[in-house]
């Protein structure tokens, strides 16, 4: 049985685009909580050449039933090609910040 609850692990490349996903995502009512962490050093592959930079990622509270609409929201709004995207199931959690999390998304009303 797939667990009810996910992180999403989204990364953006300053603190404007990152809080602006944060917004959306929040107003959308996609996720209970989204935190921020600044200051994140990046190595990567990127069309064949090795890459670094500096960014931010984005820990994104919610249920594995909003993921596609969520996916959909981060890849409009966010400004590069290819986008991190990575849903993490929530083995366990406590019930009341799980319930938490039910009450503040739009499947929890």
């Amino acid at each position: 049985m797939k667990p009810k609850y996910a992180v999403v692990l989204v990364t953006a490349p300053s603190l404007k685009v990152a809080r602006t996903l944060a917004r959306a995502t929040l107003k959308a009512q996609l996720a209970a909580c989204v935190n921020l962490v600044p200051a994140l050093e990046s190595h990567y592959w990127w069309q064949g050449q090795l890459e670094s930079g500096r960014e931010i990622l984005l820990l994104i509270k919610t249920t594995h039933a909003l993921l596609p609409a969520l996916e959909l929201l981060i890849l409009k709004l966010h400004p590069y090609d290819t986008p991190e995207f990575l849903a993490l199931p929530i083995a366990h959690g406590s019930r009341r910040y799980l319930d938490w999390i039910d009450a503040s998304i739009r499947t929890g009303r």
